[in-house]
């Protein structure tokens, strides 16, 4: 979904920077959303270009936010509130215009009200709402989807796309 947002928005044309903020261990998440000087910390040995400056220009898209720690989300909340950022161990800020698309599986209302998740922060992001199902609720879409991955797993390998029976078809729709 956020990958079709990106293509068929405006920025369709400038460049689509991903990031899971929970396959990241904290202690280099803010790097890499932020960016860090040389030196900053031990093993910054280059300077390193952050992920919303990376983005600039384009869209950012922040998968699994709910999973951010919570003096991080202070930091995006500044970014895209001033719409600059600043690399860890800089004094200097560097604009960015960036459109964020952030997703999650938590309920960020829930969230918010038990405190892992900053009211503002969620506010800011929370301008549109996309709610997907799980697949388990529209087992309508499993036939569309594999017909999908079976093309693409035969362009892929160079062979004539495979067809699947009636009956494995039914298991798929039927898995939880």
């Amino acid at each position: 979904v956020a990958k079709a947002l990106y293509s068929l928005g405006p920025r369709g044309d400038r460049l689509f920077v991903p990031i899971n903020c929970a396959a990241i261990p904290r202690e280099l998440l803010e790097s890499e959303l932020f960016g860090h000087m040389r030196g900053a910390y031990s093993g910054a040995t280059r300077d390193r270009v952050g992920r919303f400056e990376l983005a600039d220009q384009g869209t950012l898209f922040l998968d699994e936010i709910g999973d951010l720690p919570i003096d991080l989300q202070a930091k995006i909340l500044r970014v895209l509130q001033e719409g600059t950022v600043g690399r860890i161990g800089s004094n200097r800020e560097i604009s960015v215009d960036v459109r964020v698309i952030a997703a999650t599986n938590q309920d960020l209302g829930v969230a918010v009200a038990e405190g892992r998740f900053r009211k503002d922060l969620f506010y800011r992001l929370n301008v549109i709402e996309l709610s997907l199902p799980p697949l388990r609720d529209r087992r309508e879409d499993v036939p569309l989807l594999v017909a999908r991955f079976m093309q693409e797993f035969a362009a892929r390998s160079g062979g004539a796309p495979l067809e699947i029976g009636d009956d494995a078809l039914a298991l798929l729709e039927d898995y939880p």
